[in-house]
């Protein structure tokens, strides 16, 4: 039976994500499963009766649950905005899958309607919890690289057919928002952009290489101009057939220094004014073992990242405070994506941010 201890979380949608959800919930400190919701019963019943919680089938009482405190929501992502909107008005808080959603518009009425209800809304972007991170973007901030020259997000990832096939709404503009970049890539170009700052350009290329029956990419690249001045690029695909899966890996190179992170390793990490912590950092941080976040298996990552990112939000609620990735900051590389689909609809225009609203999107070829 789970702990009952601190904020009760609902999970909403109980497909495979929902599982990671259940096992950080019931591992963190400060909260406990306090129940679980999908239309389907079978589902419900599956999570619930693994994570010893409630079973709930109707929206509005797993709603008016009183354990409830926040809601976390596991369904497709164009499915987001309905269960936040209800949520928020039943004065739930709320921690929301990537992407928030699958439209700036959708987006922005999510973020207005938890403000006029005063809950919380985070969003999951827990990449942004691995100590490699931190140790990244510490390093970015004390100024060791200099002036950033280039930063850079590859994602060379691979996905079976029968991935995409194993539910209607997988590779679909409606409810996926895209494919490689938006569902499979974002985590990665979160850290980007985090690592990074904002983007003020991007010019970006996109097809459908190797999957039938998808409307989104599978394959895309593009390049980006920082506000800083920076230029990067951006590379992310489901393409890239490995069976042990490729890392993804955030390069930023500088005039005093460069940071080239796989995963939760480093394997450049040199500055021109060394410290005697640098030694260390590249021992810990060395390379090995099999690529992480689900590179060849979406059902391989780790759930203690999600742990963390929970806990952060219980964190931020009991002190009154933002949670690390709040709406407008999860809405960010949700902007930077969206505008890499414009360009690449456009023939590879340049698109400037930020956008005015969601481009028109048609089918890949």
């Amino acid at each position: 039976m789970a702990k009952r201890s601190g904020f009760g979380i609902g999970i909403v949608g109980c497909g495979m994500v929902a599982d990671f959800h259940a096992q950080a919930i019931t591992a963190m400190r400060g909260g406990y499963l306090a129940g679980v919701f999908s239309r389907r019963e079978d589902n419900a019943h599956r999570l619930a009766n693994r994570f010893g919680s409630k079973a709930y089938t109707d929206y509005e009482a797993f709603l008016a649950d009183p354990a409830l405190d926040i809601v976390a929501i596991a369904t497709p992502s164009g499915a987001h905005l309905e269960p936040v909107v209800q949520a928020a008005r039943a004065g739930k808080h709320i921690i929301c899958e990537k992407p928030l959603e699958v439209t700036l518009e959708r987006v922005d009425r999510m973020i207005r309607v938890c403000r006029a209800n005063n809950v919380m809304l985070a969003g999951i972007f827990q990449r942004r919890f691995l100590e490699a991170t931190r140790q990244f973007k510490k390093a970015v901030e004390a100024g060791r690289l200099g002036p950033i020259s280039l930063a850079d997000a590859t994602i060379k990832w691979y996905r079976t057919q029968a991935y995409y096939d194993s539910g209607d709404w997988r590779g679909t503009w409606q409810l996926d928002g895209g494919g490689a970049l938006i569902n499979q890539s974002i985590h990665t170009i979160d850290l980007l952009y985090y690592l990074a700052g904002d983007v003020e350009w991007v010019c970006g290329f996109a097809d459908r290489r190797s999957h039938e029956r998808i409307e989104v990419e599978d394959n895309a690249a593009a390049i980006l101009k920082f506000k800083s001045g920076a230029l990067g690029v951006i590379e992310g695909s489901t393409a890239c057939f490995s069976p042990s899966g490729n890392p993804a890996e955030v390069h930023m190179c500088g005039a005093d220094g460069s940071i080239f992170m796989q995963d939760n390793s480093f394997t450049v990490w040199e500055f021109r004014r060394k410290r005697s912590a640098d030694k260390h950092i590249r021992q810990k941080f060395a390379p090995g073992g099999q690529p992480g976040a689900g590179a060849a298996d979406p059902a391989a990552i780790d759930f203690v990242p999600h742990q963390r990112v929970f806990e952060d939000v219980v964190k931020a609620l009991k002190k009154g405070a933002e949670p690390m990735v709040d709406g407008p900051e999860a809405r960010k590389s949700i902007e930077i994506i969206l505008a890499i689909y414009q360009s690449a609809l456009s023939g590879g225009r340049p698109v400037r941010l930020p956008l005015k609203r969601t481009p028109n999107r048609r089918p890949f070829r």
